[in-house]
């Protein structure tokens, strides 16, 4: 492709990204996969430009003093040579006689902090902590599980694919690139030996300490990330029952649990017992804990929404009250940095159950994870780019006596 064919894909992916609709890697999914003529380089360049603009977006919002996708896109080429890029039949419209005198005039004021950090005003007031914003708007590594494999012998399956990961500082059962790799045609990984997940997930999934002669059950599965790590961690002996309000978004967890060659997964598709020694809540929340990989999702949440998930978040924790018998944990997580989303939730939740209590999180931390306790609160943690190096994540464990 030309440049300026690629510059004119780029620009017709902002057009759909920021209208703040639906999640860009989607958008961005979609329009690869009906252009199957676009070859990897050009794809590469195209997905790279696109999500530095989104990573930038306000920014350059501020600079073009417009939100208009066309005048973005003309800002962040502003010194660039139209005359090549505005060229052939596929290229962006040439500029007209105003926008070349609107891109002379140079951008002398201050930016914002809320723009100097990029984050929407609002969130950034809540967060009020620049260093933290920040880093959620950084690059993620990419992060694997090994699963039925040790990670070492996991390390050296991918070398022999000319594929070099580093193990993890936490995880014991982790590996980590900080280069962007492609992993669907990996061998290792079509066979199952690992799985896509954060740092955090993978700590998290070892701090829940299962046992295989409890009764598990992971709420809100999802697409069965927490479940498919359980597994792992109960050599696939005992039960992990699956839950998800949404029955067919569970529908991932067969094929992956398939290609991961785990077999103690059960979909759960009704919630009628109360008496699970495990009831693990994979809450719904913001996302703000992933804003790294996500970098659109910021833009995409209102203040209602954040109200409205609020109440589903304290809903769900009666619902796992109930279910779990006395004795039993209720381990409560999040992928959100939000206070209103987590220890605001804990704490209601421990007024108004007085036989409930947190458990010390260090002492768990120093029974499963062989590095030093990086977190302040014994009574939960919260995993972020800033203080761990990894996504944004609550942890919390509860337990009814």
């Amino acid at each position: 492709m030309q440049i300026s064919a690629r510059y004119q894909a780029v620009f017709e992916l902002l057009q759909e990204i920021l209208k703040d609709k639906n999640p860009a890697d989607a958008i961005i999914n979609n329009y690869m996969r009906s252009r199957k003529y676009i070859g990897a380089k050009d794809r590469r360049f195209i997905c790279d430009t696109t999500w530095h603009i989104i990573r930038n977006r306000l920014k350059l919002e501020f600079d073009a003093k417009s939100s208009d996708p066309r005048k973005i896109l003309l800002y962040y080429l502003r010194n660039e040579d139209f005359d090549i890029i505005c060229s052939g039949n596929y290229g962006i419209t040439p500029l007209s006689p105003d926008e070349k005198k609107w891109l002379k005039k140079e951008a002398m004021t201050p930016y914002p902090p809320y723009v100097e950090h990029e984050c929407p005003k609002w969130l950034f007031e809540i967060i009020n902590n620049q260093a933290l914003v920040s880093s959620l708007n950084s690059k993620a590594s990419i992060d694997i599980r090994a699963h039925f494999i040790s990670p070492q012998e996991l390390k050296k399956r991918l070398e022999a694919e000319g594929l070099f990961f580093s193990f993890m500082p936490y995880s014991p059962v982790g590996l980590r690139s900080a280069e962007r790799l492609n992993l669907n045609n990996c061998i290792a990984y079509q066979e199952g030996y690992f799985d896509l997940q954060d740092e955090a997930c993978q700590v998290a999934a070892l701090l829940c300490d299962v046992q295989k002669d409890e009764k598990i059950i992971d709420y809100c599965a999802g697409a069965g990330g927490k479940s498919l790590a359980l597994s792992a961690i109960l050599e696939n002996e005992g039960t992990i029952y699956a839950h998800d309000i949404s029955w067919h978004r569970m529908d991932p967890i067969k094929e992956r649990a398939q290609r991961l060659h785990s077999h103690n997964i059960k979909l759960l598709e009704r919630l009628t017992d109360q008496d699970y020694d495990c009831f693990i809540v994979d809450s719904p929340c913001s996302g703000s804990g992933v804003w790294r990989r996500s970098p659109d999702a910021k833009f995409r949440l209102k203040p209602q929404h954040l109200q409205e998930l609020n109440a589903v978040q304290k809903d769900i924790l009666e619902t796992a009250y109930k279910h779990t018998k006395s004795g039993g944990r209720i381990i409560y997580m999040t992928c959100s940095i939000l206070k209103s989303e987590n220890e605001d939730i804990i704490e209601a939740f421990l007024q108004k159950h007085t036989d409930t209590h947190c458990d010390n999180h260090e002492n768990l931390w120093k029974k499963k994870i062989d590095a030093p306790y990086p977190f302040k609160s014994k009574d939960y943690l919260q995993f972020s780019p800033l203080s761990t190096n990894t996504d944004g994540f609550f942890f919390c464990c509860l337990r009814k006596t």
